[in-house]
C-alpha cells in the first residue's frame, strides 16, 4: 500500500497563495495519474485538480480553474498543488491519492495521508 505524506498548507487570507506537496513511499509519480482532494468540514471529499501519468493532460475543478496548477516533479516522486488567489470556502484538508486511470476518477488506494490544513481567513 503506498503512503502518501501531504504538506505545504497553512493560514493564509483571502487571495493568498500556498504550495502543496505530496510525496509518496513508492514510485508512483510518472506511472499512475494523479489527483489532489480536498475535504472541507462537513463536506464530502471532492477532486480539485488531475494530471495524468506523464503530466501532459490536466483538468481542474471549475471552482478552481485559472487559480491552481497541479505539476509534478517525477524525478523526485513529488506532486505539487499551487494555489493563487484563495477564498475562505477553500478552507479544507487537501490531500492527494494516485488515480484509478485519468478518464476514471476513482482513488487507486484507499489509504489516505493526513492531508494538509488550508484555512483562507478573513
Amino acid at each position: 500500500q503506498v503512503q502518501f505524506v501531504e504538506s505545504g498548507g497553512g493560514l493564509v487570507q483571502p487571495g493568498g497563495s500556498l504550495r502543496l506537496s505530496c510525496a509518496a513511499s513508492d514510485m508512483v509519480f510518472g506511472v499512475y495519474a494523479m489527483a489532489w482532494y480536498r475535504q472541507a468540514p462537513g463536506k464530502q471529499r471532492e477532486l480539485v485538480a488531475k494530471i495524468s501519468s506523464r503530466g501532459v493532460s490536466r483538468n481542474y475543478a471549475d471552482s478552481v480553474k485559472g487559480r491552481f496548477t497541479i505539476f509534478g516533479d517525477n524525478t523526485k516522486n513529488t506532486m505539487f498543488l499551487q494555489m493563487n488567489t484563495l477564498k475562505p470556502e477553500e478552507t479544507a484538508v487537501y490531500y492527494c491519492n494516485a488515480l484509478m486511470s485519468y478518464s476514471n476518477d476513482v482513488p487507486r488506494y484507499d489509504g489516505w495521508g493526513q492531508g494538509t490544513q488550508v484555512t483562507v481567513f478573513s
